[in-house]
């Protein structure tokens, strides 16, 4: 460690497995609980190392994460179930970190990153799901709060979040992007309603929320009033990355079962289900190789719009994989396991049968922004084509056709 003539400091690898091995040191692994180490490792700055200090970073590149990740791992080291607190680590705490105030990054952060609060996103509404920006959830200021009335759709995890992150509109008078305000919502308020949405799985793994004069405190709102489109992109581009761009490892994610079935069942194969086996066993691995670059993109800054190109990517794979292993599996692939009304904590697309995987994928194109939207954006914000015609740009939002 080095320091800079700001006073800051500057770490290597070397020093990061020093610090590493010091916290394994000071809380072993074997005689420390779970919570105790998170919290230890979080406030040793290991938890996210670029984050600031006190935040559980050190101001440490990113790239060195993995220098951490290794140590903690071959240590025996516990996890903070990353899947379960996807939301809040993939979407919450960036955009926390980005514009929230410094009360807030010290009240939420830490709670987030250990998984004591389960977070979850209040954005897609009934009337607004691929034009998110016509949102009608109502935000009215009440001096100190805001009193926030709406219903929003397909919301993983409300039923185990504390808290969500939530826009509203704030002022109808202006067109539908500038007059959104962004908020961090309290899930245990008396007007927050949750109710479950069963899917064709059989599963509710998703919800609707029902909000019924919901006071939110100003000091929970992040970004400027009528500034929370801006703050909602950082949301949504740090959302994409995190499902388009996850590090699995070779044959790792929907790959994995058929080529495993391919392997031990011979008296299934035929030419034609080969060959589309290799050509998507290719593309999957392009798609994970090329999520390795995007994560190594991050390190010089933040997301940017690739990170819609793997989405769109891991949604067609999915279902194209998805289909070819219930066609490989004939009378077989058409069993479903169990219908059973359920809400799960995390997806689990991989440890359930071909049948489950075929139906889940079909959402894959919806969540996280539908493929149709993302082509919008690839297109525009990659490629430099022109923009599609939006005649309601300029638009008051209260007077638009609805």
């Amino acid at each position: 460690m080095t320091d800079t003539a700001s006073g800051g400091a500057t770490y290597d690898a070397a020093e990061l497995r020093r610090h590493t091995q010091e916290l394994l040191a000071a809380h072993p692994v074997g005689s420390t609980g779970r919570p105790e180490f998170l919290k230890a490792r979080y406030d040793a700055g290991l938890a996210w190392v670029h984050y600031p200090q006190g935040l559980g970073g050190l101001g440490a590149p990113r790239s060195l994460q993995a220098v951490v990740d290794a140590e903690l791992e071959a240590a025996g080291a516990p996890d903070n179930d990353p899947r379960r607190i996807g939301i809040g680590l993939g979407m919450a705490a960036p955009t926390i970190l980005g514009f929230g105030t410094e009360e807030q990054k010290s009240r939420f952060l830490r709670p987030l990153w250990v998984g004591e609060e389960v977070w979850c996103q209040l954005f897609s509404e009934p009337g607004a799901g691929s034009d998110l920006a016509a949102l009608g959830t109502r935000a009215v200021r009440d001096g100190d709060s805001w009193v926030v009335n709406g219903q929003k759709v397909w919301t993983s995890s409300a039923h185990l979040a504390r808290w969500a992150i939530l826009i509203a509109r704030t002022d109808p008078d202006l067109p539908k992007h500038r007059g959104i305000t962004y908020f961090i919502c309290d899930m245990t308020d008396p007007g927050v309603e949750v109710r479950p949405l069963r899917q064709i799985t059989g599963e509710a793994e998703f919800n609707e929320v029902f909000l019924t004069d919901v006071r939110i405190p100003d000091a929970h709102r992040l970004g400027e009033v009528g500034d929370g489109w801006r703050v909602a992109q950082t949301t949504l581009m740090n959302e994409r990355v995190s499902i388009g761009g996850m590090r699995i490892p070779r044959e790792g994610g929907m790959i994995g079962p058929v080529s495993k079935t391919w392997r031990e069942r011979p008296e299934l194969r035929t030419h034609d289900l080969h060959q589309r086996l290799l050509k998507l066993w290719v593309e999957a691995e392009v798609a994970r190789l090329t999520g390795e670059r995007l994560r190594q993109q991050l390190v010089a800054g933040q997301p940017g719009y690739e990170g819609s190109g793997m989405k769109l990517s891991f949604a067609r794979l999915n279902q194209e994989i998805s289909g070819l292993e219930v066609e490989l599996l004939g009378e077989e692939g058409l069993l479903y396991e169990d219908w059973t009304m359920r809400r799960p904590e995390l997806v689990d697309f991989t440890g359930r049968d071909a049948g489950y995987r075929y139906l889940r994928s079909k959402g894959n194109s919806i969540e996280g922004g539908t493929s149709e939207v993302l082509l919008n954006i690839v297109a525009e914000r990659v490629l430099g084509l022109p923009s599609e015609p939006r005649t309601d740009k300029d638009v008051a939002w209260k007077d638009l056709a609805r």
